[in-house]
């Protein structure tokens, strides 16, 4: 319970995503709070962060369920040798942010196996798993070819970004329409993070060819670094821009109501043999992301 409110870093979607009411979270962190007689989060209306006890539970939480997560995977793994090459494709959000620890910590455990990446957006991805150039795929779009087989990987969250000190950081939240104002960075098209954009809005009654399009760019880096130099926002993904808000280079704006999340996926073809993709599923599902 503290664990996955202490990674949201928000109550509401801690429940949603623990399938219980938010009064039923609330109610066990102050009865964690009470046990060991210390605060976990500090409240400032509807946001949290971690007070310093808070800081140390998750580290602690975090190596407990590290520990939980490789005894699982080596006791399955036990007395099973693999080797051979795996090329694996991977959009570019995952291939920058998300994949090259896991990677690291595969290349540990299993280096008879040699691995290459490749980086595309999802819509090529899929169409070079199709033609049997790469072994698996590791997308942000969302399922719908009947081709392919897709396993959930990992949570990631799409949220506005603005440089830090752009007008509306203090006012910290805008109304969905206040978006059709703002010049927007948009990804390329086939891209999995503007399929998923475009869905969001789709439910609000917002089209993607209604915003201010200020520009297109297939890379987040050059979202991120065009947009800390103007007034212009980005949606992009949380994992991409960690950094960024550490070190207060740009801030998230809040859109009333509007909650974009979203799995990344891994890909295969129906029917795939077991061997290093199925290893590295199960390696990178297994994976503890701090």
């Amino acid at each position: 319970m503290f664990h996955t409110v202490a990674r949201r870093l928000n109550f509401t979607k801690a429940a949603e995503e623990l399938f219980i009411t938010q009064p039923a979270v609330t109610k066990h962190i102050h009865e964690i709070e009470n046990y060991y007689k210390v605060k976990l989060f500090d409240r400032h209306g509807t946001r949290i962060k971690l007070t310093k006890a808070g800081e140390i539970l998750l580290q602690h939480t975090e190596q407990l369920f590290t520990v939980y997560r490789n005894m699982e995977f080596e006791l399955n793994m036990l007395q099973q040798r693999y080797k051979g090459i795996l090329t694996i494709g991977a959009s570019t959000t995952l291939a920058q942010y998300v994949l090259p620890p896991v990677l690291a910590a595969f290349h540990k455990k299993f280096d008879d196996i040699q691995i290459a990446l490749t980086t595309n957006n999802t819509g090529e991805i899929e169409s070079a798993l199709q033609q049997s150039h790469i072994d698996l795929g590791v997308i942000e779009g969302m399922p719908k070819n009947s081709v392919f087989k897709y396993t959930e990987f990992v949570k990631d969250e799409l949220v506005l970004v603005a440089r830090y000190g752009h007008p509306l950081a203090k006012k910290g939240i805008i109304k969905p329409e206040d978006l059709l104002k703002i010049p927007l960075l948009l990804r390329e098209p086939g891209s999995g993070t503007l399929e998923v954009i475009a869905h969001a809005l789709s439910t609000m009654g917002i089209k993607i060819n209604q915003l201010q399009r200020e520009m297109q760019l297939a890379s987040t880096e050059g979202m991120k670094l065009y947009l800390l130099n103007t007034d212009c926002m980005a949606f992009l993904p949380i994992y991409s821009i960690l950094k960024e808000l550490q070190n207060k280079e740009c801030c998230i704006i809040d859109v009333k109501g509007l909650h974009i999340e979203r799995f990344f996926y891994f890909i295969q073809p129906q029917g795939q043999a077991d061997g290093p993709p199925d290893l590295f599923m199960k390696f990178a599902r297994h994976y503890n992301f701090r």
